[in-house]
């Protein structure tokens, strides 16, 4: 009854219901109000306990309440946090990120990913003097409006892309070129024809937000041979991929160096905070320096700094990864098998801290067309089935790719090994 009435108030001021659409939950058809969370736990305001495979949509990878997180937290708010103000943690922070990922010569704060890519493809323009830019069918960079269209057909002029949101010009559309991921012929195509007016190649290292979709072997140095060619600026967006399989992110794991990185989640524990961190050549086009404009209040606010700086500490040490690639790759193998034990077609594909689970699916996910071939009238069987029994998964749409969940620094081998008891149970109640 209580959240039926809570439902009923945030109706009544909140537009949708919500303060964000994705805190919706498509399977449940209703919104999963949360009270506070701990380690690996969010309690719902039912007094559920959930073992948590969201974490904050991958923001709070080491997990919610993270001891030196709310240390450095509390510290910083005892002596009074002051907003728009330089400090040394800022620059303490843009130290540890230029040690710790490969691409960083320079950094700039910035509060959210969507303003950290629409950043760097505005960088990537004025150093180039050209507008369009090659993205990949799916792939996630935010909410500015240059990125809200569905895919171009590359191999037909006049094909008319749609915007995926109301309230976006047209002609926004004829600068966004994108093929299917790791569709190397595709994209030579696209380059081929247009690699002379391209300003920037952007992608997701990992495509987590389909699931978890690696490159295909040699498919980003391959992206990172054409850049060179065309004379483009080639953007990782590790807004998800950044820290969750090595200090330096997906750059650092597959050995190729992007022009300009964007990182948010992670990189504050699920503070509000993102960078944006490429060669200096390219960077110190920003203003003050610059003519690229940017500013923000709020860029770098002093609470998220703090956060970094405590998230990172933890992340920049390569024992951080050892323990925990060790550990999902021991999960992800259980999970699979407690899928085929249950004769259940499913994929479950996993690098580092995030994973995808496909269903009715026998063979590897790489594509943008292998990834929207996903069952939701099975995954939402097994959600639903496993908030039943105190393990929460979210989602986010009930068509196209399943999205992704993942696991902390605070899940410990027996809180998971409980969990894939349940969801080896659930999967038995999916075969019958």
């Amino acid at each position: 009854m209580a959240k039926q009435r809570l439902d009923r108030r945030a109706e009544k001021v909140l537009a949708g219901g919500v303060s964000a659409s994705m805190r919706y939950h498509p399977y449940l058809e209703r919104t999963v109000y949360v009270t506070h969370g701990d380690g690996a736990y969010v309690w719902d305001d039912q007094g559920n306990k959930l073992l948590d495979f969201n974490n904050s949509n991958g923001a709070t990878m080491l997990g919610h309440k993270y001891p030196a997180v709310q240390e450095a937290m509390q510290e910083l708010l005892s002596k009074g946090p002051v907003t728009a103000g330089e400090s040394e943690e800022h620059v303490k922070l843009a130290e540890r990120l230029c040690k710790m990922i490969p691409s960083a010569e320079r950094v700039r704060y910035a509060s959210t990913g969507t303003e950290a890519t629409s950043l760097a493809l505005r960088i990537a323009r004025h150093v180039t003097g050209r507008d369009k830019f090659v993205k990949f069918n799916g792939h996630f960079h935010g909410l500015s409006d240059a990125f809200l269209f569905q895919p171009r057909d590359t191999f037909h002029a006049s094909a008319q892309p749609q915007p995926v949101s109301g309230g976006i010009p047209m002609h926004y559309a004829f600068d966004s070129l994108s093929v299917s991921w790791n569709d190397k012929e595709a994209f030579d195509h696209l380059m081929e024809r247009e690699g002379s007016h391209v300003a920037a190649i952007i992608c997701e290292p990992v495509w987590y937000n389909a699931g978890c979709v690696p490159p295909d072997d040699g498919f980003l140095q391959h992206l990172r041979e054409a850049a060179d060619q065309h004379g483009c600026v080639l953007i990782f967006d590790e807004v998800l991929s950044g820290f969750r399989m090595a200090p330096g992110g997906a750059q650092e794991h597959y050995g190729v160096t992007p022009d300009i990185t964007t990182l948010a989640k992670a990189l504050a524990n699920g503070m509000p905070l993102s960078a944006i961190v490429g060669k200096a050549e390219y960077m110190e086009e920003l203003a003050p320096n610059g003519p690229v404009a940017h500013s923000g209040t709020y860029s770098g606010h002093p609470l998220a700094i703090a956060a970094a700086n405590a998230a990172t500490d933890v992340l920049s040490k390569k024992k951080t990864y050892n323990d925990l690639n060790k550990t999902a790759k021991w999960f992800y193998e259980q999970l699979q098998e407690s899928f085929d034990a249950a004769n259940i077609p499913v994929r479950v594909q996993g690098l580092g801290a995030r994973f995808g689970i496909y269903f009715d699916r026998e063979e590897d996910v790489r594509t943008s067309e292998d990834a929207a071939t996903n069952d939701h009238r099975l995954n939402a069987a097994f959600v639903k089935g496993c908030i039943e029994r105190g393990i929460y998964f979210h989602a986010y749409r009930t068509a196209g790719a399943p999205g992704h969940s993942g696991i902390t620094l605070s899940h410990t081998r027996e809180q998971l090994e409980d969990a894939l008891n349940v969801m080896q149970d659930v999967a038995k109640t999916l075969s019958r």
